[in-house]
């Protein structure tokens, strides 16, 4: 483990201490529970790309012929 100074402002602190004394745990520990905390919701990811499952948005507005160009229309170029 290792050991960080923190700066904090005295109200701050001297809470998490009354609710140390009053969960009967060290201030440090609930600290350390709150960095831990914010890194899992705020710094990591939840999921990847991988772990999503493919939607189904329906067919195609129009149908399509050996003349459309999907990826002139995806970029939005004038390829015609």
């Amino acid at each position: 483990m290792k050991t960080i100074t923190v700066n904090v402002s005295e109200p701050v602190y001297a809470d998490f201490q009354q609710h140390a004394r009053k969960v009967d745990r060290k201030a440090s520990e609930l600290i350390r529970e709150a960095m831990e905390l914010y890194r899992q919701v705020h710094m990591q990811r939840s999921s990847s790309l991988r772990d999503r499952r493919p939607v189904s948005v329906g067919g195609p507005i129009l149908p399509l012929t050996a003349d459309d160009d999907l990826l002139g229309d995806m970029l939005d170029d004038a390829r015609g």
